[in-house]
């Protein structure tokens, strides 16, 4: 599927999509040093948060979707050089609102979920 939405994201800090599908998407980010915040390699939460609001929005799929509201749960905490995985499934829409529940995981360890108040616009957010 054509992805149309967040054409320009830097892939290096929010993910690379592996699939995207009608409301599913899979995207996989391995983090690196310029992620960390200390010297035990702790990746920044900031960009597992970062890896499933790009995963809900490529579940969604329209040029103009924004983020309302999530609601999420950092499970463990990731380290540098790791791998992670986010998979995002719509479970609902009413009209422009799209909820989307996502999870990110390592290895099949749930690190993260959330679930993602998602809208469609009429037109971009900053016309």
């Amino acid at each position: 599927m054509k992805i149309m939405t967040h054409k320009e994201i830097d892939q290096k800090l929010c993910g690379t999509p592996i699939m995207v599908e009608p409301d599913i998407s899979r995207i996989e980010m391995k983090t690196d040093g310029s992620m960390e915040v200390d010297d035990l390699g702790l990746v920044h939460g900031g960009f597992v948060f970062g890896l499933a609001d790009y995963a809900a929005m490529l579940a969604v799929n329209d040029p103009n979707v924004v983020l309302g509201s999530a609601d999420v749960k950092f499970l463990k905490p990731v380290k540098t050089g790791e791998n992670i995985i986010a998979e995002a499934k719509t479970t609902s829409k009413k009209g422009r609102k799209h909820i989307v529940s996502v999870t990110v995981h390592r290895n099949n360890e749930p690190v993260f979920s959330g679930e993602f108040t998602c809208f469609v616009l009429d037109k971009h957010v900053l016309l």
